[in-house]
């Protein structure tokens, strides 16, 4: 048995911190109290749904995920956040149009009594959002400190006895790890300096991980992922993980490229391109922060395909994502892939998906699953980068010399043996003297 601590017993109320109450944070907060009230079922959520094998098959040990750990019920969960638009949860929901009105009216005493709390926002960083619900300060370590109060003051207002913070804003610009990321001595006087590198999304990490909330990111934004705040993280015992939920088309590329690369099927072109008219799709119209979504969903064939290792497959392989800001079609993204593959003698073939999907529905679910996942990280005493949960990330956050894992099956495989030995179980190997057991 491998020697972890098992999480200590959840008690009392957990809060979830959304920075960002749009369609992503409104769509799970309506979305968790209709699961609460008994008017729908939590479909997308992995720990509330899905089932877990414990031993060999034919032991027949197979409960939910829910049933095996101690994670906080539903009933446990509160809400609080931030947007610079003072929409409150049933206004913000109403006008992303991702939830129709017979699922939002008999939940409207409920969602108008979520404010958000005035953000820490700066246009520089999201240049197609603006809104007057906005922090004042001199610097952004005041910006900082700010935002640390707000925790404080929401754990307490809402009766919490812990907290966990899910990243829910729009994407911010393209930024690489500067000077100010390296420690975090050069990140706080980078903050007292108004230091461009440092973003709201990275005051919003710092004061989580200050205040000891396990953070996740939920954009493509340079949020948590340097080298100053993972050290902070292991000083302050909060688990981390990011960054930019896998919904949409990375989520089919990180289920089709697998099937490829088993089959050793080659593959010359693949040509993505998406049209969405929610708030994320204004926002990426901007070359700015459609660079941060281009990196994070580029990088993802190479690490599952492994050209050199498959020259001859995959080396000259010709990839090309396009997202196309078309304000009709609302939450309702679609996502076109065409795939030009080879197989046996090199003969082509082609491939068409068209994946007419909802983008906050699809990362609803990924809210409450990251949520309740870090806090159990929290309560076993696991802090730094949590690898294990990089099934939920487009870019997985990893370790410093470590290579993130893209491929959906090894990255469940690996989240579900995560589980297993918290719960104090065998992780499965499929390796048995008896191999007819599995």
């Amino acid at each position: 048995m491998i020697d972890v601590r098992k999480p200590s017993p959840h008690e009392g109320k957990l809060l979830v911190l959304t920075p960002g109450m749009g369609a992503v944070a409104t769509t799970f907060i309506a979305g968790v109290e209709s699961v609460r009230r008994g008017l729908a079922k939590p479909f997308g959520s992995i720990t509330q749904l899905q089932t877990i094998r414990l031993g060999r098959r034919s032991d027949n040990r197979q409960p939910l995920i829910r049933e095996l750990l101690d994670l906080a019920p539903l009933s446990d969960l509160g809400f609080a956040g931030w947007d610079p638009i003072a929409d409150d949860a049933f206004e913000a929901a109403r006008r992303a149009e991702v939830l129709s009105r017979d699922h939002l009216d008999p939940l409207a005493d409920f969602l108008h009594g979520i404010k958000p709390m005035p953000a820490a926002f700066d246009r520089e960083y999201v240049k197609r959002l603006d809104g007057p619900n906005v922090k004042k300060a001199k610097n952004k370590k005041e910006l900082a400190e700010g935002l640390r109060q707000d925790i404080r003051d929401s754990i307490v207002r809402e009766g919490a006895s812990r907290a966990v913070m899910v990243w829910c804003g729009s994407t911010e610009i393209h930024l690489t790890p500067a000077a100010c990321h390296q420690s975090i001595e050069a990140f706080e006087a980078g903050m007292l300096a108004n230091d461009p590198g440092i973003s709201p999304s990275q005051l919003y990490a710092y004061a989580a991980i200050k205040e000891g909330i396990p953070y996740a990111n939920g954009a493509p934004n340079l949020s948590a992922d340097f080298p100053a705040f993972e050290r902070l993280a292991l000083e302050h015992g909060v688990p981390l993980c990011g960054k930019d939920f896998k919904t949409g088309q990375t989520l089919m590329k990180t289920m089709l490229a697998p099937g490829f690369k088993a089959r050793m099927l080659g593959i010359a072109g693949w040509f993505s391109t998406n049209i969405l008219g929610n708030r994320d799709g204004e926002i990426l119209d901007d070359p700015d922060s459609f660079r941060a979504k281009e990196v994070t969903k580029s990088g993802v064939l190479d690490s599952i395909l492994e050209p050199h290792l498959y020259p001859d497959l995959y080396k000259d392989l010709y990839h090309k994502v396009r997202i196309n800001y078309y304000p009709p079609r609302g939450d309702a993204k679609e996502g076109w892939d065409n795939i030009d593959i080879f197989g046996w003698l090199g003969y082509p073939m082609q491939i068409k998906v068209d994946f007419l999907c909802r983008d906050s529905i699809l990362a609803a679910p990924l809210v409450l699953d990251l949520a309740l996942l870090l806090d159990l990280s929290k309560r076993a005493g696991r802090s730094g980068v949590q690898e294990w949960l990089s099934f939920f990330f487009k870019s997985p956050h990893v370790a410093g010399g470590h290579v993130a894992e893209h491929d959906l099956f090894i990255q469940h495989f690996r989240l579900k043996n995560t589980l297993r030995v918290l719960a104090g179980e065998e992780p499965i190997t499929h390796l048995s003297e008896n191999f007819a057991e599995f």
